[in-house]
């Protein structure tokens, strides 16, 4: 340390550490009371930054501001240390950005300024500086303290910084970009200041772009080695770490993305349960058809002859589960209350339909609906309507698996063989 702050071991409750960096004032790491790591950079005595709002500013690609002081004669404010490098030094390093990589710095980047407008701020800085690169994510750092900054000065600096990260200059001409990015980064630099697009709206048509790998370059490089941070700022946890190239594409998207298409896949697996449940028969019938035409999508080379025996080896796995449920409710059922034998043999074809769908061994179909969900968990609208609509349905299932009475159709002889022979079987329980 050095200056002011080598003559004070603390600023307010917290103790220094080190010194960081430069900027809009010094940055130092630190430690807070309760021992957590965080930054504090110490502003001009004429900055007044509202840190009510910038506490308010929430999301997995801009820092969490934590407190400050934004009066006296040493104003200063403490975010959430973030272990991350400068977008700058990550490209001088890995190169300019393309593919996958270049798609999620276009999306973060908007989804930091969407979330800093809602709050009614502008960043004032957006740069290369104040962006940094956490597990091949954008954070975005040193927001709301230039006076006079415009939410339209900050769709031009996202043009400027996105530039920046396809080619290594941020004023390189529209052809160094990728086609499909050149539209984007047109709008957001538009001349006119009220022609230029919302945050939101960047971050909706980035988060479906298709972009082109640059050959022999990856995407999605592996993190570097640790190293002491040079990053001025905090940030909450990694937004989501995409692993290295050859993986698959499911883990190179950020943890939120992948977060959402799991869950929206769990929810259409429990949809599925619960209608295999309400028609055991049919709804048997239709899960194996699902299983095997994912597993055909997911391994397009192997074909149907490889989906198909796949799945027929798990179908003797899955009727195990099928046979146990119904005879360890007729166990139950000895030792108090009754059993009605078609829902014992209907909850014993949905037990056999959740292996089909997901059980140790089992996962294949489940990845495969989750990669089927991934462009729809990119865009924050879709996401939300899709979640909505599945969690109605879940419900709906869930409510008719209780309490409807399980229908066999079209096989009634069957429904009236299981019915007699769970009847004896309860009786024979009752009995003994």
């Amino acid at each position: 340390m050095s200056g002011e702050t080598s003559r004070q071991a603390h600023i307010g409750p917290y103790r220094l550490l080190s010194r960081l960096g430069g900027g809009t004032g010094d940055v130092h790491r630190a430690a807070g009371p309760d021992g957590r790591d965080v930054a504090i950079r110490l502003l001009p005595p004429e900055a007044a930054p509202d840190i009510r709002r910038m506490r308010e500013v929430l999301s997995p690609y801009v820092v969490d501001v934590l407190d400050g002081e934004p009066a006296g004669p040493r104003p200063y404010l403490v975010s959430r240390f973030v272990p991350g490098r400068p977008l700058a030094e990550t490209l001088a390093e890995q190169g300019p950005m393309s593919g996958d990589a270049l798609r999620r710095m276009a999306f973060g980047l908007a989804k930091a300024l969407a979330a800093i407008h809602r709050a009614g701020l502008a960043h004032g800085e957006l740069g290369p500086g104040t962006v940094l690169v956490v597990d091949d994510a954008p954070v975005v750092v040193d927001f709301a303290l230039t006076a006079g900054a415009s939410v339209a000065d900050d769709v031009r600096a996202w043009a400027a910084t996105v530039t920046f990260a396809a080619t290594g200059r941020p004023d390189a001409p529209a052809g160094a970009l990728p086609a499909a990015l050149r539209p984007l980064v047109a709008a957001a630099s538009h001349p006119d200041p009220e022609a230029r697009p919302a945050a939101a709206e960047l971050a909706e048509a980035a988060s479906s772009l298709d972009l082109p790998a640059a050959p022999g370059v990856r995407t999605a490089p592996e993190p570097p080695a640790p190293r002491p941070a040079p990053g001025p700022s905090a940030a909450p946890e990694s937004p989501g770490a995409a692993a290295p190239a050859g993986r698959p594409a499911e883990e190179r998207e950020p943890a939120v993305v992948r977060g959402w298409a799991r869950l929206l896949a769990a929810m259409v697996v429990v949809i599925g349960i619960g209608v295999v449940i309400m028609a055991p028969i049919a709804g048997l019938a239709v899960t194996l058809v699902a299983v095997t035409l994912l597993r055909v999508a997911g391994t397009t080379a192997r074909g149907w002859a490889w989906a198909l025996g796949r799945t027929l080896l798990t179908v003797p796995y899955a009727a195990v589960f099928t046979v146990a449920v119904p005879l360890g409710l007729a166990a139950v059922s000895a030792v108090g209350g009754e059993l009605d034998s078609l829902t014992a043999c209907a909850f014993g074809a949905g037990a056999g339909a959740a292996v089909l769908w997901t059980a140790p061994g089992v996962s294949a179909p489940r990845r495969q609906l989750e990669r089927c969900f991934l462009p729809v968990a990119r865009r924050p609208g879709a996401v939300a309507a899709a979640a909505a609509g599945l969690g109605v349905l879940c419900l709906v299932a869930g409510v008719g698996a209780m309490t409807l009475t399980p229908s066999f159709s079209p096989t009634y002889g069957l429904q009236g063989t299981l019915e007699s022979s769970m009847d004896r079987l309860q009786h024979a329980v009752d009995g003994s």
